[in-house]
């Protein structure tokens, strides 16, 4: 638009519009409806534009608000410009109309509904600048002074107008509080809380009062806190934090630990100065159960360190906090007949005896014992030391058995035994060669060193009586350092130990050839046996040579004397000595001899070295060792060989010599007597040749003659087989012939009855057609004449008696005409006594009928 020409503005209703003044250097407001022509000096600034409408439940907030006077209009200056309240801000609810904006004022944001605060919410409200506020106490107007930075609710159900001076901080719900819970809070700053109570600032407390809670301005609601549910068999530990009195009255220090249980309340909630250690389960005894504890806490709630109580069954307890169950829940000492327990007394008390019935003083340290049948509990001063039973021996079995006062270990064979309560099970060692011997069960039987094997050792109780099974045949010699004295105990028997009685051991040499220590036993076997060596000889011409023997011996000794008994045990490796006196005796005789000599008569040279000869120069029969009554009585010479191996050569050189010769003259023999033998075979056999070639003519001969018969019988069975042929098929065309026709007669005979049943059956149905005919057309008659019979009936008591009457007291002429007009062409009235021709009456009426029509 230019500025030479006029402008004319036309505003609308609730339009406005700012026009600035360059004259005056001013903008005033135009309102609407208006029609205006601007001047040259005149401007518009703004618009125009819609006034603002409030709607209800909104307001608007005013950026520069214009100043207003006591009746609520603008205040200008000198100017004629209004005056602004610059920087501040004026919130304008609904009103009546619409308002514009003045130069200077500005709508900051949108149109806001207004915040409504609906029942159990509130909204938290703080002061920015001082001011004076309107609150309703008692239903009537207060002013109260605000100070910047103070709090306060708006507290529903309202609507909330919001004021410049205030700033809205959060919206509050009211916290529900359920049955059996709490609400826990903290105050910001120090307070009364719902009760009246003053609260400092961050202390905290529960609320507990059932239904809609909603929190103070200086509240802070941590949340809510839900209950215990406490049952019979659990309870709540809790611990105090600082000194309060609980909700059920008791007074609480700091630190203090307790419980609460089902009897106190069905459910607890903790308090802020409680703190919930843990869940603590009853504890329940039966009958047959106790326990001990340690550091119990009586009824005042004093506990009593380093004490302890006994609590027998049957019983339900918690355990208070500091207490504890000494080895946890025990079971009663159930003692049989044959059972007792060893005590041992820690504490003087008084104790009841069981079986006098009487007081006894208990001294520490003393021990007795408490016999079955019966049930014990044992005090708190009591110590159980084991559970006894008696032992049951057998005639074979016993114990070791030592006096704890004393000292004196004693063995008990054969009996059942309780032990007392100053005796003990006695453990017996051995040393390890004679704990492994008896333990592996050595084969003695075999005497040849041969032992079983580690895996199948068992161990061995050692409070028990060492026993050994002596076998057959040998001895075993036991010594006893008490007495310093040996017994020898012959087999089959059972060896058994005293106390201070140990196996005597043997260390036999063994191995080919022998070598000392090599077998170790406690068994001596007796024999007769057999014992193996090999020894190294020389003879007179320097020839080494190595012998294999075998030695029979035995012991010869009188088991009822116990000096020979004794005797066979003065030599410890019998074995040994044995075998060095006969080699050393073999070793001599051999060198008095050349090797061609020793090798030609070596076993009669061993036998006399050994056994030496009688008087008669005849070979002993035996030799004796007088130091043990060892006999050897027989030597088996096994192997004789060359040492030197010059000597083995040579040796073998003529051995295989003889043996070549040997095997060359028998094979000459053998060749001999093959060829020999040979030719009487092919002597004989040449003659069964003969034999065989003339047997086989007569053979042949025969063969031909039998083929010629052969022949013979061949034509005449085909001849015959064919005729027999030609007559079995005649036979069976003829048999088949008869068969066919009596198949026919009889397809003929089932033809013809199966048309003869065919034509019965037609004639029986024709039969039953026409007499269901007859039937009908009997029903049909008979259901006629009815018909016809009720006819008349109807048309007589139609017509009535008294009609019949004056028709038979009428002249024919006019019965006629009734009759005609009835339909009735002959009709006869009789008392059914006089006979009547009734062809002739009816001919005659017929006629007087048509005569007078």
């Amino acid at each position: 638009m230019s500025k030479e020409k006029s402008l004319v503005l036309r505003l609308r209703p609730h339009y406005f519009v700012h026009i600035s003044d360059e004259n005056k250097n001013i903008v005033r407001l135009l309102e609407g409806p208006v029609t205006y022509t601007l001047h040259q000096h005149e401007s518009i600034v703004r618009g125009p534009e819609a006034m603002i409408l409030v709607p209800p439940g909104h307001y608007a907030k005013i950026a520069n608000p214009v100043m207003r006077d006591k009746d609520g209009n603008p205040i200008k200056d000198g100017h004629n410009q209004v005056c602004l309240r610059n920087g501040d801000f004026e919130i304008r609810l609904n009103q009546p109309e619409p308002f514009p904006l003045y130069p200077g004022e500005e709508l900051e944001g949108k149109i806001t509904p207004l915040k409504i605060v609906l029942e159990g919410e509130a909204l938290r409200l703080e002061a920015i600048r001082n001011f004076e506020d309107t609150i309703l106490e008692n239903n009537k107007p207060k002013k109260i002074k605000r100070i910047a930075g103070e709090q306060w609710y708006f507290i529903g159900p309202g609507t909330y107008i919001p004021k410049i001076e205030v700033a809205e901080k959060e919206s509050v719900k009211s916290s529900i509080i359920l049955a059996n819970s709490a609400l826990k809070l903290r105050a910001r700053r120090e307070c009364a809380d719902c009760d009246g109570t003053m609260r400092k600032t961050g202390e905290e407390w529960l609320v507990r009062k059932e239904g809609e809670y909603l929190p103070n301005i200086d509240e802070i609601v941590i949340g809510q806190v839900q209950p215990t549910v406490l049952v019979r068999d659990k309870a709540l530990h809790l611990q105090a934090i600082k000194t309060f009195k609980d909700i059920y009255g008791i007074e609480r220090k700091a630190g203090e630990e307790w419980l609460v249980t089902s009897s106190m309340s069905t459910m607890h909630i903790p308090d802020v100065y409680e703190t919930v250690v843990g869940e603590i389960k009853i504890t329940e005894l039966t009958s047959m159960q106790y326990c001990v504890i340690l550091d119990p806490i009586d009824s005042d709630g004093k506990q009593h360190l380093g004490q302890k109580k006994l609590v027998e069954g049957p019983k339900q307890f918690f355990l208070q906090p500091g207490e504890r169950l000494e080895s946890g829940i025990q079971d009663v000492y159930l003692l049989g007949e044959q059972e007792a327990l060893l005590l041992r007394c820690k504490e003087k008390f008084e104790d009841v005896d069981p079986i006098k019935k009487t007081k006894v003083e208990r001294e520490p340290g003393i021990r007795w014992m408490v016999y079955g049948p019966r049930q014990y509990v044992p005090p708190t001063q009591v110590e159980v030391i084991e559970r006894r039973s008696s032992i049951p021996l057998n005639d074979n079995e016993g114990i070791y058995v030592r006096d704890l006062n004393t000292g004196k270990v004693c063995s008990v064979i054969g009996e059942t035994y309780m032990l007392k309560p100053n005796e003990e099970l006695w453990e017996k060692d051995l040393p390890p060669i004679i704990e492994r011997l008896v333990g592996l069960d050595e084969d003695v039987l075999s005497g040849r060193g041969e032992k079983i094997t580690e895996s199948k050792k068992t161990a061995r109780d050692k409070t028990r009586v060492v026993t050994y099974p002596i076998p057959h045949n040998a001895a075993v010699q036991i010594y006893d350092y008490k007495k310093r004295e040996a017994r020898v105990q012959f087999g089959p028997d059972l060896a058994m130990l005293g106390p201070d009685e140990h196996f005597t051991l043997l260390s036999i040499s063994g191995g080919k050839p022998k070598r000392p220590d090599v077998i170790q036993s406690i068994t001596l076997l007796l024999g007769p046996d057999f014992m193996t060596d090999i020894i190294t000889v020389e003879t007179s011409d320097h020839a080494r040579l190595s012998l294999q023997l075998s030695y029979n011996w035995h012991f010869e000794v009188d088991k009822e004397s116990l000096e020979d008994a004794r005797k066979i045990f003065q030599v410890s490796d019998f074995v040994g000595d044995a075998c060095k006196a006969i080699a050393s005796k073999i070793r001599a005789i051999v060198a008095t001899k050349s090797f061609d000599e020793f090798h030609k008569g070596s076993a009669r040279a061993i036998r006399i070295a050994v056994f030496g000869l009688d008087s008669e120069n005849h070979v002993n029969d035996c030799f004796r060792f007088e130091s043990n009554n060892l006999l050897i009585t027989n030597i088996d010479i096994q192997s004789v060989e060359p040492v030197d191996k010059d000597t083995l050569l040579s040796l073998q050189k003529s051995v295989q010599l003889a043996i070549q010769i040997t095997s060359e003259s028998q094979e000459a023999a053998a060749q001999h007597e093959a060829k020999r033998r040979e030719t009487e075979a092919k002597g004989k056999l040449q003659n069964l040749q003969i034999i065989a070639n003339s047997k086989a003519e007569v053979k042949r001969k025969e063969l031909l003659e039998h083929k010629a018969e052969c022949a013979a019988i061949l034509s005449t069975g085909k001849a015959k087989a064919e005729a027999q042929a030609k007559a079995e098929a005649a036979h069976i065309i003829g048999t088949m012939s008869v068969q066919q026709a009596q198949l026919e007669s009889q397809t003929l005979k089932i033809d013809q009855n199966s048309k003869r049943k065919i034509i019965g059956d037609r004639y029986d149905l024709d039969y039953m057609h026409q007499e269901r005919i007859d039937n009908l057309e009997l029903e049909k008659a008979k259901n006629l004449s009815e018909i016809k019979s009720q006819a008349l009936s109807k048309i007589v008591d139609s017509i009535s008696v008294q009609t019949l009457q004056n028709i038979a007291k009428a002249s024919p002429l006019f019965k006629s005409r009734i009759l005609k007009s009835l339909g009735v062409r002959n009709y006869l009235i009789t008392d059914g006594k006089s006979q009547l021709n009734i062809f002739g009456n009816g001919m005659n009426q017929k006629f007087s009928i048509e005569e007078k029509k």
